[in-house]
């Protein structure tokens, strides 16, 4: 099993002119203790349940670019890009930037968006669910076209692109694909055609949704295996690392590779004493399905 590192806040004793030395701090402690990826928020602002509105929000991908200078060995990426905030040709180049100068570490997290009330703020358009999701899986499709070698056009019902090109295009076939959400009809679905790998919510049904998504697999002919099964969780103050260690060996026994754990406070040394003695503890850990050692979805073809 896998172990990563969510990073939600960017809220650090020395107000904003500390930010950018503790989020430093923070990617250098994720990669010292061993963690496999290092993960930010694609939002405009603070959400919900992590902190209020007027808190320090990083634009994602210039915060993982920053991480990428700070680092060598850390997977990095957005936990998730909503569907709206980027047309489809900015965001590759966005990702093809972030994939080259982190020397192949970038990972493209996709999700329908959910925050109404933030792209109004920003003035963003927020269409309804079944259109977002529909503009989903042309982004999806578009990120396929620009990393190829054909430079047709892309004509969609939602996007138009006169020409699907980018460069630099580091790794091949692309950077690892990430869908985030648990939704059974559409998102589950979306994952098993165009994803390396999905993302979880902590507190769903973890065995259902992977009997879901194992049976769009079925009607797709994709083998299930080759999906990388993350889960988001948070971290609670106060719980120890055997309690975690637990959690985590629970989550195995369903079959999930890669626990993403968010903490409070991603920047507090306990904290990243915390997830080093976690991370030790889950390596050895083989989830349902898998072989010891077997490279799957994020990993499988990774340099």
């Amino acid at each position: 099993m896998q172990l990563g590192l969510a990073c939600p806040r960017f809220t650090w004793p020395g107000g904003d002119s500390a930010v950018a030395g503790r989020f430093a701090q923070v990617a250098r402690g994720a990669e010292q203790a061993g963690l496999a990826s290092l993960w930010v928020m694609d939002h405009f602002w603070q959400i919900p349940n992590f902190g209020a509105p007027d808190e320090p929000m990083l634009e994602a991908y210039g915060a993982l670019t920053y991480a990428a200078a700070h680092t060598s060995r850390i997977t990095l990426g957005a936990l998730v890009t909503g569907v709206g905030h980027r047309p489809p040709g900015l965001l590759v180049k966005q990702l093809a930037t972030l994939d080259a100068l982190s020397g192949g570490r970038a990972v493209l997290g996709m999700g329908a968006g959910w925050d109404e009330e933030e792209h109004r703020a920003i003035g963003v358009p927020f269409p309804p669910a079944a259109e977002r999701f529909e503009r989903l899986e042309e982004m999806l499709q578009i990120v396929r076209s620009m990393w190829s070698d054909d430079e047709e056009p892309y004509r969609g019902r939602h996007f138009g692109l006169a020409r699907t090109v980018t460069a630099p295009r580091l790794t091949r076939p692309h950077p690892p694909v990430l869908i985030g959400g648990s939704g059974e009809k559409k998102t589950l679905r979306l994952v098993a055609e165009y994803a390396d790998a999905c993302n979880l919510f902590h507190g769903s049904d973890v065995r259902h949704k992977l009997g879901v998504l194992r049976g769009h697999c079925e009607r797709l002919g994709r083998p299930y295996g080759e999906i990388e099964k993350t889960l988001h969780m948070r971290l609670p103050e106060g719980r120890s690392v055997a309690e975690s260690v637990e959690r985590c060996g629970e989550l195995a026994s369903l079959g999930i590779d890669h626990v993403i754990v968010a903490p409070p406070d991603a920047a507090d040394e306990a904290t990243l004493g915390h997830l080093a003695e976690l991370a030790d503890r889950v390596r050895e850990m083989t989830p349902a399905g898998r072989r010891p050692g077997e490279r799957t979805g994020m990993r499988s073809g990774r340099g």
